[in-house]
């Protein structure tokens, strides 16, 4: 029997390797910070991710036919507990003791400012009082600010005539409704008067295409650059389960937190601006660089589209946030889209990478890759069996 593993601090479930080697090497967690999880490839197995010094480490938890576990087989154990519990005393072979189990970067996020909001959707502008400007987009601010002097916020206020409330407020119910821990968590909306407001959860890193080109962002090792591509497929991912369309996925259209956190923002938000620069296919806010040709030609909007904009995104994101098609106008780019062209491959970018994001270019809709299969590709980019630890030596 398990033994309650779900009730230790130590058990973090089905997380991928990725995943726990970016807990693992937040700076909250030392030398010996250890998690066990749900096994990625054999269902009934764990594995135990190690932190030793500036790397993560596996070993793989085996089950016994006649019940219990083992990580080397001449040291048996009946429980998970008993197994982490004896590995907290003696190496026996594991690069270091176990100290302290890990400590989770994310927080989750409530679902809303308080119980008042979940049916009740329109609240009023005077419990928001806005803080710092934190950034400014083609259709309107950002602020930080306080609801009811209790919960920090975002704020967006979108400016006059950008939006038909009626339509907005269709979209805004079904975007409340879409939940997911790599999705900005829409709260509210203040709509009785302009300009309107949308009220979210608040990432206090800004925009992930700012945040690339600022100081933070040149920091970033390629597998950290990979990760939060990784996060952003996974809410791509979830959004897709759910058959909902962003329409405009790019980095300034994802957000980022602490340890870099990223999630997506303005899913949906596309379909129902109002702005003749926007809806003209070549106006000068419509963004031709990030769109499908079958979405910018003949308004074709799809997942698959979606695809295509996550390969422009992958771009943004190994180049530190450079302009896709560099001097190239959007009308240059339309026009060699449709003869073939794709962008090369930037000299800091992986081949495999690069791959990948070529197939979310693919001419043909349906020969793109769901944002399920990114997913995984990015989770497991330096993936192998070598990232285990060799037990048969133990």
């Amino acid at each position: 029997m398990l033994s309650s593993k779900c009730s230790q601090g130590w058990f973090f479930g089905s997380m991928k390797r990725a995943e726990a080697e970016k807990q693992l090497l937040s700076t909250q967690n030392g030398n010996g910070s250890f998690l066990v999880r749900q096994s990625e490839s054999r269902q009934d197995d764990y594995s135990l991710s190690v932190r030793d010094g500036d790397v993560a480490k596996h070993y793989r938890i085996r089950r016994l036919d006649a019940g219990g576990f083992f990580i080397a087989r001449h040291t048996t154990f009946g429980t998970l507990p008993e197994l982490v519990l004896y590995y907290s005393m003696h190496a026996n072979g594991l690069c270091v003791v176990l100290k302290t189990p890990c400590i989770c970067l994310e927080v989750p996020s409530t679902w809303g400012l308080s119980y008042n909001t979940v049916d009740q959707w329109e609240i009023d502008r005077n419990s928001i009082r806005m803080l710092q400007k934190l950034g400014s987009g083609q259709f309107g601010d950002v602020f930080e600010g306080i609801w009811n002097n209790t919960t920090s916020v975002a704020v967006k206020m979108l400016k006059p005539g950008t939006m038909n409330k009626k339509e907005f407020l269709q979209e805004a119910q079904t975007m409340k409704q879409l939940r997911h821990p790599k999705l900005i968590q829409l709260y509210a909306v203040c709509t009785l008067t302009e300009p309107i407001y949308i009220i979210t959860e608040l990432m206090r890193n800004g925009s992930l295409l700012k945040y690339l080109q600022g100081e933070k962002g040149k920091t970033l090792q390629l597998a950290q650059l990979i990760d939060m591509a990784a996060q952003v497929a996974s809410g791509m991912a979830f959004l897709e389960s759910q058959n909902h369309i962003h329409r405009d996925l790019a980095a300034r259209n994802i957000l980022v937190g602490a340890h870099n956190i990223c999630k997506v923002a303005d899913f949906g938000l596309a379909r129902v601006i109002r702005d003749d620069e926007y809806e003209a296919k070549q106006g000068a806010k419509f963004p031709v660089k990030w769109t499908a040709p079958e979405a910018a030609n003949y308004g074709r909007f799809t997942t698959k589209s979606d695809v295509w904009s996550f390969g422009i995104l992958l771009y943004e994101i190994i180049t530190y946030g450079k302009m896709p098609y560099p001097g190239m106008t959007n009308q240059e780019v339309l026009r060699e889209i449709e003869r073939g062209y794709r962008m090369q491959r930037p000299p800091e970018c992986p081949e495999l990478l690069y791959a990948i994001a070529c197939k979310c270019w693919d001419a043909e809709e349906m020969a793109r890759p769901t944002f399920e299969t990114l997913q995984w590709q990015l989770d497991d980019f330096f993936a192998d069996n070598s990232n285990y630890a060799n037990t048969n030596i133990l």
